[in-house]
């Protein structure tokens, strides 16, 4: 395993990060415990959940599998960089959503509970809240960094002109600010690099995609397709949309000699913002399959190749003036 720091941060947290969105829920939790261990054995010491997490087994499980997992002791927890989430309403009563202080804190305490652990290292914004200042933010979160309850805040979701609000916001007051962004990143989703992964670079903030793969178009959709797997209605609209670049896609990933989710996940590598993609297996299989990414060494053409099969863009304002 690789490793690298967090955004400007002095964390050091593996070049992929375990995604746990599906477990309690779409994975069983003996079945989620075992892949969490397989996760430690590779080396992966970065995992990351979110409050509302667990879904159809009701918010809040995904926390609770985690913390069931902590509780097995084996320096599971000191072994781990624990990331969660806070944004989305946890209840139907007001004051349990967004980023008032209050929900800051009071989430805070709820999800320390749940992972049965005494702190977080990376609380993170699940989304913006344009409606409250980010001086109330960081008074809540200077707070908590002060009674070691979390340690590095970070974002999800963010523009770049709310990264850079958040982290002058938090100069004003002397206090670190946002060390990482969650942005919806891969081949196919390339919007952030007008703005987001300059502001960024600009900010030392470690990007963290979601969404590596593309819900599933750059794990070799076209091949899974023709074997008989069926597709869900949108899923299939999806691939017709983009069809003729999938197909040069799954073609170059033969011709390199490698499956195109590994493809998929190195070009996620090979990109200077980028810290760690997030990988959010459901089986066993599905986790062992994406460390073949970290072995994979794209050069200069294979890149240049992928630029072309998947246009991306230039830093703004380049991409669309003199």
């Amino acid at each position: 395993m690789t490793y690298t720091h967090l955004g400007r941060s002095g964390l050091t947290v593996s070049r992929l990060c375990l995604g746990t969105m599906n477990f309690g829920w779409k994975t069983e939790e003996a079945d989620s415990h075992v892949i969490m261990d397989r996760a430690h054995a590779e080396g992966i010491n970065f995992f990351d959940t979110a409050n509302v997490y667990g879904f159809e087994a009701g918010k809040g499980r995904t926390e609770e599998v985690l913390g069931t997992w902590f509780a097995q002791g084996a320096d599971r927890r000191e072994k781990t960089v624990l990331a969660t989430k806070l944004y989305g309403s946890m209840t139907d009563w007001p004051n349990d959503t967004f980023l008032s202080a209050r929900n800051i804190v009071r989430a805070c305490e709820a999800s320390l509970r749940r992972l049965q652990t005494d702190w977080i290292d990376l609380y993170q914004f699940h989304h913006v809240d344009l409606r409250t200042p980010w001086e109330e933010i960081w008074q809540a979160c200077e707070t908590l960094v002060a009674q070691g309850k979390v340690l590095y805040v970070g974002s999800s979701n963010h523009a770049a002109w709310q990264i850079a609000a958040a982290n002058e916001a938090a100069a004003r007051r002397h206090f670190q600010g946002l060390v990482s962004e969650q942005s919806h990143y891969n081949l196919l989703t390339r919007h952030v690099e007008l703005e987001v992964l300059p502001a960024a670079t600009h900010y030392g903030v470690g990007i963290l995609p979601w969404s590596p793969l593309a819900g599933g178009l750059l794990a070799g959709v076209l091949e899974k397709t023709e074997g008989g797997r069926r597709n869900e209605e949108r899923q299939q609209k999806r691939i017709e949309e983009h069809r003729p670049a999938l197909e040069a896609y799954e073609t170059f990933c033969r011709d390199l000699g490698h499956a195109p989710a590994d493809v998929g996940l190195a070009w996620l590598l090979h990109q200077p913002a980028v810290t760690a993609p997030i990988v959010g297996p459901r089986t066993m299989e599905q986790f062992t399959g994406s460390l073949a990414a970290l072995e994979i060494d794209l050069d200069d053409a294979a890149l240049e190749r992928l630029d072309e099969i998947f246009p991306g863009y230039q830093a703004a304002p380049m991409e669309y003036a003199w």
